[in-house]
Formats: structure tokens, sequence, C-alpha cells
């Protein structure tokens, strides 16, 4: 290309338009014939054109087999070959190529030859001619270029040329066939695209949320917020309509757009993390098109790229956003399969294109929606292990494309089922790993789609050709297919059988009315009861179609589509006959045909012999969701109780509205399980907890339907618990909790830590090191705490911190005293500097700017740290050239003195003058010649020390013959002043500012120093080890300081100098001066607690309308806990299994007390709800209750969440155990949960410490658990519902115990209560036992009766009659309905009667093993008493009598004293016990008392019938004294005689509250109506004169108790 075709190219006529390639009709001018021609080429693909170069360059290999490019694929180490960075500026090398290409970083292919060019330059300035390295990047640079001119050849342009040579020549033409409009239209759609199809490096589209406007009536309070809304919708519509007439017109759309979203959304949500990289995106396009060039491509290229098909622009994309079908891509067009790429013309060589295993594979491989993105992009490899361990802690079974692919080439697979499992197993892990509103979930969905839209084309294109897509085998070939036809057949000849089927007599069809579904018009309701309809017409396609799997599925649709008819039709209408008639006739013809032949049967005689011997191979492939659904269902399906009935028959299948009408009107969403069963079929449930929601609908909707104390209650509840169990066991050791937060942030402290001690300058020096002499104690404030580097050091090893500004308070503690203790030109003070900058750096770089950390540490950043050195700086430095001046003045002093001083030795001989010196540049003394800029060993001053080392500045001779040197003295680590902490290079020596004249005399040897950037890799021949010492920095011994050297300034030395074979490693080693003990003295620094927390104070604040004397805090220390404003606490709540919880909302101290105010937080088992709803583990709602309490209440700190925060993020200081949900409100009226938007926010001062929140990098799932009701409704309903199931076995189980004798029954008496219980299925006369009890033990287990259950005993014979194919759980269901449609005054009646049964059970319980068979009798006088019905409230308990001697006298009836009228049917003397208890309470069984070893017939004892049998003075009563039992374990401890013990109380001498029961009176007692109407209304005929028949109650108690005392009185009792 020309120089002026660039230029043009790049002028401001063209720039808009000049980003594309000049391929691209679009945007390239010229002819309209030049245009036509190329418009049939697909654009270049520039990042695929760049890995084929890469690859060449790569896999290019020499004679011996041996790839050139690897003494290429890492750049020498700095360490190792410092020179290297010395002749090379930009060093690069393939690794750093290979991620540019990874991230796509080159725009064109000028980009990657550049990077190339510049590796082999580097390479040819560094190495000789002659090396190996030289040759291999000559060599290279040919194939590179070689290969680039066959991919970008010239000849392919030639013809462009040509006609930009005529554009250029007539300028005009493009003026007339493209306009500025249209190039900027152009452009803007090019930067649209940008936006639209820019995706994360997870394959999500980071448009997607940005294409349409929220809904208002999801996020109404959007539109409040953001006054100018705007999506990408919006800007293609303004694209197209012309609206932007500039660039800078559209980027302020997109900078609305993203304020928009920043502003709605939180910092740190993924949402404001788009915004920003959409703006990032838009700005990077929009340079690029500015400035980019156009590049020419092969026809090679353009025609591997052309089957990707053409793609939408992003202006078409965005307004048809939302447009395409979700449910099955493939039909709406928006997927199109690339099978023509490189992949598969690799495989073809190793496999057949016409495999229909490897066509599934490459139609899940190849898909790609309308905007030309791979769908299967996530799903070539395996996530990194590093990067995402938990996947394979939740993935048991992982797989990718990659996987697939290797076990395809191998030839695993035999059939389609194989590797349909495979690909279905790996989108299963995808969606089971990621979040369902992530980008990999939908791609999951939608390859599934993909894939059973691709096997549904294979199968029916193999029964149009004949072919088999199961097998090769021809054999296999002609048996599935005529397996195929068979099954078809007989699926056939079952739909003739329903066509076919007439009315007897009148030839009717019986089909007619299920051929087609019921007209919407006419049958509008039809469509709200069934929810899945089926018609015949449906069936017959579905079987020419060969829809149909196999045969069940077949006739699972014909049984929906009668159960459908049964369902929405009556019982007795004549679409309901015919349903049963049809659905017997296709059973009828099924059992005629016989089951379905197998494999072996459809082969030929011929075949079967052969096959003698040979299993054949079946496999049935289930996914892994498959799997756990179908193990749900049949566990709940399958489950069966003690007596081996199924619990879940009653579910099968949904009442008809003939049955019951009002089941619909009260139910909104039926359900059943066959239905749940077809979903499960149909592939509906995406995940096992759909299909568990559908399950607990259906087991709410039985306990909202039928009555708490019904068998179906019972068993949902019963199945519902499996349902949870089998869920909970298939879980197993899957941890869906989040992360440890603490052990998370105390990681990151330890990598800052490391990170920050580890950091090292060119040379490799640490810059920590220098920092290791800050003293621990600072001079300044010796009472502070001791701190230093490894103080701080102890306690990240030991965890103490778990707050980041704490550890970065202590950090920047230490550095802060580094710079404040040493001037502003040392090298600790630049080191300190340093460290600070890149603290900053890591810190933000972990926390990722708040995003992983937010913490109030990050509002410090490197611009308050250059302001704070600077500022330090301007303080120092004034008082730092003070000094340099008074101590430059000191020295000069000191100089003169010392040249006076000389000159006075020179005058007296001592020595010679310095004019009268001849210096030289060498010297011989005793055969060793001394030159300048050597060094030497000097002996020593002193005994027992090392000699110095001087390096040789001057040289001289006197004239006495004396041999002179002078030089610098380099000083050992021990020869220094330094802290104890310092380290030091190996054989390290510091150049002094000591010089002086020393006799050649002295000299002892040669060493060699050398600067540290020699030392490591060269080595001075002819020197010894010991003999070459390294220097790295110089020391002031007036100020005891270290100063790095940067240029060594020596003479030149004479010592040569070779490189070393292998580089020396850097070793820093102790100071002699280190104390062993100085751990235990940082230990003891350091400290022993557990944690380091951060110092708060209290805060203060001014309150309105405050009350006088109270203070008001926003944070404040009490109770040995802080506490602040919007903070939760637990609070002591007696009664409760759980402390409620609070939020701190108020909080104030007045008289020295401390209160706060704020809402209470209540826990599931304090609210009203069926047993079957869930809730989440540690779930808390709001309640209506604001309370006032003192602070000494509180038990503990916790913290409620919203939904959306327990879902991203912890605080770093609670404990996971202590932080609660709450996502609803508890609305005590209505006894409902209401879901709210969220938790009130609070804002603090700045004096209040926040705490610092960790946000999950993947959002947690949480697990909702069983309701704590559950377990205890399922126990009272087993107790209340245990005579029914048991009945049978109770009259089998009777006592018949052979010890003991047996007990006499009562005399069966004949009263209306007798002959109410002769309807009852048994009637006890003795003890029955308990299961599981020995016959010995004579248990007998409590009957609990009441008035439903009294009624199910009657009904079920009777509609067991009527039904007599019906099962228990559909008798139960009949029952429960019977019961809501009985009038509430026949279910009194039931009640009533229930409770007589229970007196009469208990009456007739036979007594224990008695001493006196006739130990008393009762005798009747007149007309018997009406007998109580049971205690109500307000009656008197009458006190208990003494007891009489077992077989003692018996007072007869006429010893009643005179003058003592007698009670009608009063009890003989002695038989009044204590069960003649008053109303006190409800009227069941167990309300009264009972006198161990004395029996009482009870409250509900019935009267004797007037005349019957023998007169009632002679009629044999129940002994009144019993003896005691032989064994003690044969006492029947009733639950009077339990409720005895349990009244027993040492502070009282009776059970009973007799005393106020004899000060009770009628205006005292208030009784509701429920507890009016079980008032024993039936003992009075009326109320008399009575105003409410409990005043003709309360009159009555007052006569019995009158009568009672009286009785009491005259015998003297």
């Amino acid at each position: 290309m020309s120089a002026s075709k660039r230029r043009r190219a790049t002028s401001p006529s063209s720039s808009v338009s000049g980003g594309g390639d000049l391929d691209d009709s679009s945007s390239t001018p010229g002819s309209g014939r030049k245009r036509r021609r190329i418009s049939n080429v697909s654009p270049v693909d520039t990042i695929a054109v760049c890995h084929e170069l890469f690859n060449a360059v790569r896999d290019y290999k020499d004679g011996q087999g041996r790839q050139l490019c690897e003494v290429f694929q890492r750049v020498p180490k700095r360490r190792n070959q410092p020179d290297y960075y010395e002749a090379v500026s930009q060093p690069i090398d393939m690794t750093k190529i290979l991620y540019k290409l990874k991230s796509e970083d080159y725009n064109d292919v000028e980009q990657l030859t550049a990077d190339f060019q510049l590796m082999f330059n580097n390479a040819k300035s560094f190495y000789k001619s002659d090396t190996e390295e030289y040759q291999a990047a000559c060599k290279l640079w040919e194939v590179y270029l070689q290969t680039r001119n066959e991919f970008v050849q010239p000849g392919d342009g030639d013809e462009d040329d040509e006609d930009g040579d005529d554009m250029m020549d007539n300028p005009g033409m493009s003026n007339e066939d493209e306009t500025p409009t249209g190039n900027l239209k152009e452009l803007f759609e090019q930067l649209l695209e940008a936006l639209v199809s820019h995706a994360d490096p997870s394959g999500r589209l980071v448009s997607e949320l940005f294409q349409k406007l929220p809904s208002k009536v999801h996020y109404p309070d959007y539109y409040a917020i953001i006054k100018e809304p705007i999506d990408l919708r919006t800007i293609a519509q303004r694209i197209q309509i012309g609206y932007y007439k500039s660039v800078n017109a559209m980027a302020k759309d997109i900078d609305l757009m993203a304020k928009n979203a920043k502003t709605y959304n939180e910092p740190g949500s993924q949402v404001f993390k788009d915004a920003n990289t959409i703006k990032k995106v838009f700005i990077q396009r929009k340079t690029e098109l500015e400035h980019a060039e156009p590049t020419k491509s092969s026809l090679r290229i353009r025609n591997r790229r052309s089957g990707q098909g053409d793609q939408l622009s992003g202006v078409s994309v965005a307004l048809h956003y939302g447009s395409e079908s979700e449910d099955d891509p493939v039909l709406s067009g928006s997927v199109c399969y690339d099978e023509g790429e490189s992949e598969a013309e690799s495989q073809s060589s190793s496999m057949e294109m016409s495999n229909p295993i490897f066509q599934l594979y490459e139609a899940v491989r190849g898909a790609r929606n309308n905007q030309g993105q791979v769908f299967s992009e996530p799903f070539q490899q395996l996530p990194s292990r590093r990067e995402y361990p938990d996947y394979y802690q939740q993935i048991k079974q992982p797989i990718a494309l990659q996987q697939i692919r290797a076990k395809m080439k191998n030839c695993e697979y035999e059939s389609v089922e194989q590797m349909e499992a495979d690909l279905t197993l790996m989108f299963e892990n995808a969606k089971r790993y990621n979040m369902p509103n992530s980008s990999i979930y939908k791609r999951a969905i939608r390859l599934q789609q993909i894939l059973q839209a691709k096997k549904r084309g294979l199968v029916r294109r193999d029964d149009e050709e004949g072919d088999s897509i199961l097998s090769s085998d021809a054999g296999s070939i002609k048996r599935k297919s005529h397996k195929k036809n068979v099954k078809k057949n007989r699926m056939k000849t079952l739909y003739a059988a329903v066509i076919e089927a007439v009315e007897a007599g009148t030839n009717r069809r019986l089909c007619d009315l299920f051929m087609v579904k019921p007209s919407k018009k006419d049958y509008p309701d039809y469509y709200k009861v069934i929810l899945e309809p089926m018609d015949l017409k449906t069936i017959e396609h579905s079987i020419h179609t060969e829809r149909y799997v196999s045969e069940d599925a077949l006739m699972e649709d014909m049984r929906l589509m009668f159960r459908n008819a049964r369902h929405y039709n009556e019982e007795g209408s004549q679409v309901y006959n015919d349903a049963d008639i049809l659905e017997k006739i296709l059973k009828d013809k099924r059992k005629e045909m016989g089951p379905f032949p197998e494999e072996e049967d459809l082969v030929s005689p011929k075949l079967k012999l052969r096959k003698i011997g040979v299993s054949p191979k079946k496999s049935k492939y289930l996914t892994p969701l498959q799997q756990r659904l179908n193990e749900l269902y049949d566990a709940v399906r399958n489950f069966t109780d003690r007596r081996g009935r199924r619990l879940s028959t009653i579910f099968l299948r949904l009442p008809s509205r003939a049955e019951l009408p009002d089941y619909y009107a009260t139910i909104k969403r039926p359900i059943d399980m066959e239905r749940i069963r077809s979903h499960m079929a149909a592939g509906r449930y995406q995940d096992v907890d759909a299909m568990v929601e559908e399950f607990s609908l259906m087991f709410n909707n039985a306990c909202i339907y039928n009555e708490p104390e019904s068998l179906i209650y019972r068993d949902a509840l019963v199945l519902h618990r499996v349902l949870l169990g089998t869920r909970k066991q298939q879980e197993g050791s899957e941890d869906f909790g989040p992360p440890n937060v603490g052990h998370l942030v105390r990681e990151l402290i330890r990598s800052l830590f490391v990170s920050v001690m580890g950091h090292q300058d060119e040379e490799g020096r640490c810059y920590s090191d220098s920092l290791a002499e800050i003293p621990a104690v600072d001079p300044a404030g010796p009472e502070k705490p001791p701190l230093n580097f490894d103080v701080i050091r102890v306690n990240v090893e030991r965890g103490h911190y778990r707050r980041l500004d704490i550890f970065q308070e202590h950090m920047f503690e230490v550095l802060e005293k580094g710079r404040r203790l040493h001037r502003t030109d040392s090298e600790i003070f630049e080191d300190a500097v340093e460290l600070q900058h890149f603290f900053i750096k890591i810190r933000d770089e972990l926390c990722k700017n708040g995003e992983i950390l937010q913490s109030s540490s990050l509002i410090y950043t490197s611009k308050h740290l250059h302001s704070d050195v600077e500022q330090e700086k301007r303080e120092k430095i004034p008082k730092e050239i003070e000094e340099d001046r008074l101590k430059a003045e000191e020295e000069k002093q000191e100089n003169k003195e010392g040249v006076k001083a000389e000159n006075l030795q020179g005058q007296s001989g001592q020595s010679d003058p310095e004019s009268e010196r001849v210096y030289t540049q060498d010297c011989s003394f005793e055969n060793i010649t001394y030159h300048v800029g050597d060094f030497v060993y000097v002996e020593p001053s002193e005994v027992n020390l090392k000699p110095h080392i001087v390096c040789i500045e001057r040289l001289w001779e006197d004239k006495a013959g004396g041999k002179w040197l002078y030089g610098c003295w380099f000083y050992r680590p021990s020869e220094t002043f330094h802290l104890a902490t310092r380290k030091f290079l190996e054989k390290e020596v510091f150049k002094s500012d000591y010089y002086n004249k020393v006799s050649l005399g002295k000299v002892l040897g040669k060493c060699v120093v050398l600067c540290v950037k020699d030392y490591f890799k060269m080595q001075a021949e002819g020197y010894r080890a010991e003999d070459v010492y390294v220097c790295e920095s110089r020391y002031a011994a007036r100020n005891k300081s270290f100063k790095k050297i940067k240029i060594m300034a020596v003479p030149v030395s004479s010592v040569k100098l070779v490189p070393r074979e292998v580089p020396l490693p850097v070793v820093r080693v102790a100071s002699m001066f280190a104390k062993p003990d100085y751990d235990k003295l940082t230990i003891s620094y350091a400290g022993s607690g557990s944690a380091i927390d951060k110092e708060k104070e209290d805060v203060p604040i001014e309150m309105s309308g405050a009350d006088p004397g109270c203070q008001h805090y926003e944070q404040l220390h009490c109770n040995k806990m802080w506490f602040k404003v919007g903070d939760c606490v637990y609070i002591q709540s007696h009664g409760l299994s759980k402390p409620r919880v609070a939020r701190i909302e108020k909080l104030w101290v007045q008289n020295g007390t401390t209160f706060f105010f704020g809402p209470i937080f209540i826990h599931p088992e304090e609210t009203e709800h069926e047993p079957t709803k869930m809730f989440y583990k540690r779930e808390v709602f709001l309640s209506h209750l604001e309370e006032t309490l003192p602070i000494t209440c509180v038990i503990g700190k916790c913290l409620v969440s919203s939904f959306k925060d327990y879902l991203s993020c912890r605080p770093t200081e609670v404990s996971e155990e202590d932080v609660l949900l709450c996502e609803s409100r508890y609305i005590d009226v209505e006894k409902q949960m209401k879901k709210f938007k969220g938790l009130k926010r609070f804002s603090y001062s700045s004096k209040v410490v926040e705490d610092e929140i960790y946000y999950f990098r993947k959002l947690i799932v949480p697990q909702k658990e069983a309701s704590p009701l559950l377990d205890k409704k399922i126990n009272e309903l087993e107790l209340k519902l245990a005579d029914i199931e048991d009945g049978d076995d109770d009259m089998e189980d009777m006592d018949d115990d052979d010890e003991a004798p047996q007990t006499p029954s009562m005399p069966q008496m004949q009263t209306p209560l007798a002959n109410d219980m002769d309807t009852l299925p048994y009637t006890p006369q003795s003890t029955p036992k308990v299961k599981g009890m020995s016959k010995k033990e004579g248990a007998k287990r409590k009957i609990n009766m009441s008035g439903y259950i009294l009624f199910s005993s009657e009904m079920r014979a009777v509609i067991k009659a009527r039904h007599p194919d019906f099962s228990f759980g559909e008798l139960s269901r009949l029952v429960g309905t019977e019961w809501r449609n009985l009038e509430a005054t026949k279910k009194a009646d039931y009640e009533e009667r229930a409770a007589k049964i229970v007196d009469q059970q208990e009456r007739d319980r036979p007594p224990q093993k008695q001493a006196s068979p006739r130990a008393g009798m009762m005798g009747a006088y007149g007309q018997p008493y009406m007998p109580m019905q049971g205690p109500h409230e307000g009656l008197l308990s009458v006190a208990t009598m003494l007891p009489h001697h077992a077989g003692g006298p018996l007072l007869p009836h006429h010893h009643l004293q005179q003058g003592v009228p007698g009670y009608p049917g009063m009890l003989h003397q002695g038989m009044m016990g204590p069960g003649m208890n008053g109303m006190a309470g409800s009227p069941t069984q167990g309300n009264f008392m009972q006198q161990p070893g004395m029996f009482s017939p009870g409250p509900h004892a019935p009267p004797p019938y007037p005349g019957q049998g023998s007169p009632s003075h002679l009629q044999p009563t129940t002994p009144m004294f019993v003896a005691p039992p032989p064994k003690t374990q044969r006492v029947l401890h009733s639950e009077a005689y339990l409720k005895y013990i349990e009244g027993l109380n040492s502070e009282s001498t009776s059970v009973s509250k007799w005393d106020q029961t004899l000060k009770a009176q009628r205006r005292d007692a208030h009784m509701t109506k429920e507890q009016e109407s079980r008032l024993p209304a039936h003992w009075l005929k009326s109320k008399g004169a009575h105003t409410t028949m409990a005043d003709a109650l309360w009159r009555l108690r007052d006569l019995m108790l009158r009568d009672s005392l009286n009785i009491s009185k005259g015998y003297n009792l």
C-alpha cells in the first residue's frame, strides 16, 4: 500500500470509517462495482490470523526435530543475567505474546509483527552471531515473514489498489457514493456493536442488563431515583433515526447510562462494575476506530470464516433484544453451526463426518448465536483447580469438551446415548455450580436444547434414510430398524383400538368427543382447570413423528386425556363414562397384545443361535439430575407406614370436580404426583429445588383443605418429612454454606505482609532489610507499646489481625517512625516511602478497590501518601541543610588543624612534606607489585582483629626509600555500629569515610571488593573465594548510618573478571550482635491476646426532643461490649428455645443506666404457619414489636442481614453462627409473612468504627429447612390417630396375663350412651396392651377420642360399602369431605358423644386386683341425679375425703341423720371421691384428680337407668377400696394420677385450689362464647327463670355445693 493511500485512510475525511477493514464494503469508498464484488466476502478475523502466525513460529522445528522457540519462551531472570537488561531496554518473550493474544490486545497483524521483531532484535543485540540463540532468531524471523506473506498476500489487494488510485484521481467520487453522514452512522454502529458483543472472561455478555430499562412493576423506585433513564435499545433507535450528529453526542448518552447504573446500584455490585466496563470499552473502541489503519486479508482466511453466517450489526441486536425465542433457539434461527473450522477438519481424518456421534458433538461445539459468538466457549476446558478449588468439591464427575473429544478420538463412544450422557453431564455440572442468572447457566440450557434438537433431527433423518444412528454394524441396523417398526405398529394398534370403539346398541363412536380439544371460546374455563390438555389428534401426530420414546409414553398421554375428561366433567356424565370405557378398552387391548418383545425376540433364528451365551449390552443413561429426581420421587411414592400402608396413594391423582367442587375454590394451584411425574419426564425441572417446591405445594394444599385431625393431614406431613430427609441424604457432604470469612481476611493480610516484606529493588535487595534498624520503642513516645516489623510478623502468624485497617495502622506506624527518625536523603527514609507506596498498591489489588473487601483503610491512597511525604520533606530539609553546613564547618576546622600538625611533623623531620612526594601508578615491594585501585589487607591496629581492607588510591616512595600507600578503609559489619536486627549479605563490606596512609610493609596480601552488580555473576580471576568481598552501601561513622551506593567512586582496578559458571544466590545473614532471646522479646511485645481490637471511643450525639438527663450515643461501651446504632443483639427471652433478637435504633444513658430502643425479630417457631412451610437456616422475621430495654438484658451480639446481603457478603468480625437472615415481616393480626424490600440502613459519623465487609467471589445458595413444627405436629397426630389405625389390634390384644386372676368386668348398663357405643368398631372391656410391651406389664395405651374420630369410625364402613375398590387414603379423603359438609349442630353432637365415650371407657376400665370384691355397694335414692358432662370453669372441686380401711364397715343409707334431706342420686358415704370435681376445665378425661388406692366413677359416670334389672339397692357397684397391686409394674397410672403426682407441692397441703373454688362467684367469672358452648347444657331441660343457661348452671352449682356442705356438716366429715 502506498504512503499516499495510508495518509488518505487516516485523513480527517475518512477517519471516522477508517477503523474497518478495506474488504468491508460499508467502509471502503470506491466504485459501485467494487462494492458489489467485495460484499460477498466476510470480514477478516485479525485474531485468527495472529494465532496462525504465532503457531507457525511456535511449532517450527529444525532438522533434528527441536523446537527453535524454546529459548524465547521466557526472558532471562534479572538476578541470573543482569547484563541482559543493560543491553535490552524492552524485554519480551513468547509467553507475554501469547498472553496478549489470549486477551486480544492485538488489533491488527502489524502490532504482532512489531512484538516478534522486537523479541528477535533483542536476541540479536545480546547474543553473539555464532550462538544458537542468534541463529534461531534469524531463522524464526524468516519463518514469520514467510507465513505472514501467505496469509496477507499483496496480490489479494491489487485490484483494490487500482480502485484506490482511481479514487485518488477522482476525489469527488467518494463524496457522491458515500456521505459523511453514512460514515458517522457506520461508526456509531461499530461502537454499539462493541458494547453489545463485549463479554467477560467467563463468556457473560456485559451489556445484558443494559439492553432494556428495568420493569416499572418490579423496580418502581428506579424511576423515582433516575430522572433520565436510557438503555442501549434507545441508543440504537437514535442511531437509526440519525439523532447523533457527532461521536461526542453518543458518548454523552453512554456516560448517562453508566451514571444511572452506578447511581442506583451499590458500589461493588455486578451492575456497578459492568457500567465501568461498558464505559471503558466504548472509549477504547472509539480510540481504535479513530487511529487504526485498515489491513488486507488473504482469501484463505476469509473462506475459513465464511461458514459463520451473516452477523447482525450491534444496532440490530439492540433493537431485537428479547425478540428471540428463549425456548428453542434452533427454531428461532438464533443459532448457527460452525462445522467448517479447523477442528472439524482435524477430526475428519480419524472419524467420518457422517458419523452421528461426531455430528452430535459438533452440533454442541460449533453452535453460535446470531452475533457469531460460540456458545460452547466456557465448556471447552475444565476450570483451573487453583482459581476454582470449590468446583472440584461440589462436582464429583467433572468433564469438558476437551475430555469428550479425547474419548471420541479413542473410539470410546459406542452409541449416541453415551455421547449424549456425557454432554448432558457437562451441562448439569455447569448448572449445579453456577447461579441460575449467570451467563454460563443460560448457555448450558441453550446447548441442552440444541443437543435435543440435533438428536431429534438425527433420529428423523435415520428413519427417512433407513439408517440407524445408534450403531454402524449392518446386522444391528436391521435389528434396530425392525424393532422400531414393531414399536410403531403396536402404538398404531393401541390407537386404533380407541378410535374404533363404539357403544353397544347405538354404534356411537366413543372417541368423538376426544378427537380435538374443546374450543377456548365455548369453554374458556376448561384451560384454567386443565393445565395439560391432550386429545387424540395430538397423540396420532406424535405416533407418526415418533415423538414417543416408548409405549409407556403413549399410555401416559392416553391416561392424561381420560383423567382430564373425568376431572372437568361431572361424575355420571356421558364424557365421564366414555373416558372410563375407553380407558378399560385400552388396558384390555394392551394386555391382549402382551409385553413388548425384547431384542432377542426380534432377530432371526439364525442370529439367535449365533448369540446364544452372549448377553446383550444394555445401558440406561441418566443424568445426575434425573437420578436425583427419580430418587426423590420414588422415596415419596413408595413410603409406607408401620402397617404397610402406602401413604402416597391419595396424592397420586387430584380429586375430580364432581367429588370435591369446593376443593378448586379453596386451592388456587392444585397439583398431584402424576403431574409432577409428567413434569419430570418432560425435563421441566432445572434443579432438585424446583421439584421440592412442587411437592411442598402439594402437601401444603392437603394441609390447607383437610382438617388438622384428619389422616390425610398427617400423611402430608409425614411425606413432607420423608421428602426433606431424602434430599438431605442426597446432599450428603456438600457444603452450601459461605466460606470462612475470618480465615479469608487473615490470609489476605498474610499475603499483603509477605508481599511487602519480600519487595525487592532491581538488584534483588529487600527494602525491608534497612528498616530492620527501626527501634521497637518509639523515642518520642516510650509509653506506647513496642512495635516493629517483628512484632507485626508474630501477630500475623498468630492470626491476631481481624481487620485490615488495624494491620494498616501498625504497618504505617512503623514506616512513619522510620521516616521521622531519619534524614530525607537516607536509605531508610527512601525505603520506607517505597514500601508504603507498594503496600497501598498491593492492598488495592488484593481488595480490588473494595470489590472484595470494603474497609475504611482504602480511603488512604498514594495521593495522600505523596502529600504527606512532601509536607514532611518541606519541614525537615531546611533543618538538614543547616546541620550539613555546621558539619562542613567542623570538618574544615579539623582539616586545618590536621594540616598544621602535619607541617609541624615535617619540619621536625618525622615525615616528608606532601609537596616532595612523587606519586606512581604501581609500586613493587618484596616481589609483589601493587597498583592504584587494588584492594589489600593491612595489619590490624589491635590484636585479635581481622586485617583491615583498604583500597589503594595513591602510591609513592619517600626520600628514605620507604614505600607508602594512601587509601580508603572498607569496614566489615562487625566494625560498624548498627542494630542487632539488621541483616547483611555474605562477605559484605562497607565503604567508609576514613582515609589514611600506611607503609607497604604492613600490607599482608591482596583481596578484591566487587560491587553488588558484579559479585553474584562474575568472579575475580586468580583470587580465592574467601578473598572476594561485595560492597553495596557506604557507612558514615559520624552519623552511624548506611546509605546505598549508586556509583562506586574508586580507581579502576586491574583485576580481570570472568563469568561464574553458576550465579551465586542472594543470601542475607543476621548480625553478629543479634541476641538469641530477641524472639522472646518480640513475642512479649506482640502480646498473648486472641485478637487485636481497634481503638474506639464513646460518640455522643445530640437528639432533638430528648428527655432531660438523657444522653444519646452513636457508639458506646457498656457491659464489657461496644455497641453502636444499627447493631443487632440477643436479648434474654424466658420460655423460648432461642433468644430473641433486637436491633438498636436508639442508645442512651439515663440516671446511670443504659437503655436502647428498637424492633424485635422473632424465630419461625414463634409464628403461626403450616407445618409444611420451609425456612432458611437461621431465618428470623421482623415483628411489629418495638421495645425499650436495658442494656443488661443483652446476652450477645449478632447480625441480621437482608436476603441480598446474606448471599453476597459478611462482616469480618461476626461468626457465621451469629449471622441471621431476614427477608420477611411477620404480621401477627393476619398470621402471614410478607416480604419487604430490605432492612433499614444507618449512616455514621467519622468517629464511629464501622464494620469491614468481605464480598464473596460467587453468591452462595442458601438451602431451606423444614419447619420446627413439622415433627411436633406429626407426633401429636400420631397419638390422636393411633386408635383408628390400631383398632383391630386393640380388639385382639387383650390382657390375658396368667399370673393374676381375671378381673370381673362391670355390668353393661342399657343406657343411650351404650346404644351409641354399638356403632363403634370396638369397646374395650379390659386393658388392651401397648405394642412393644409384654403381656405381664398389662399396660393400656391412652385412648384419644374426638368428634371427628367418632364420625370417621362410623362413616368409613358406610363409604367402604359404597366404594369397595377405594384405597385407604381415598376413603380418608371422602370421610374428611363428609365431615366438612356436616352441620355444626351434628358436629357438636359427635363431640358430645365422644366425650361420653371417653367417660364410658374410663369407667369400664377394669380395677386392680381386689382384696374384697364387695368392698362397697351403691344405693339409689329416688330419682337419679343428672351426671356432670365434664368439669367446667367456676364449679367447685370437692375436697378429697379421708380413705376408709380396706374392707371396713360401710354406713347404710338409713344412718343418715334425721332432718338431712336426701339428694337425688346421692352417693353413699365413702363413694363421693375426688372425681366429683367442679367445672374447672374442658370436657375431656384427665382434668379430674383421683386419689391413689381409691376408686371413683368420675364425673362422667352415667346414671343407672330407671327401672332396669334388679332394684337399685341390690345392684353391685365398683368397690370403693382396692387392695394394693402385688407388683409395682401393674399399677395403671392414669392421666388423673399423673396430674396428682405433678400437683404435689411442699408449699400446699392439697392438690386442688379448693379455697379459690369456694370463693368463686358468678359476677367474677367471664367466659368466652367457645367456653359457653362447651357447658353441659343438656343437664337442664331449660334455663327456667334464669337469663342464660350459664346462670342456670351456676344456680345448680350453688345448690349442689350447699347440699354437699350440709352432708359434710351433718355427718361431721
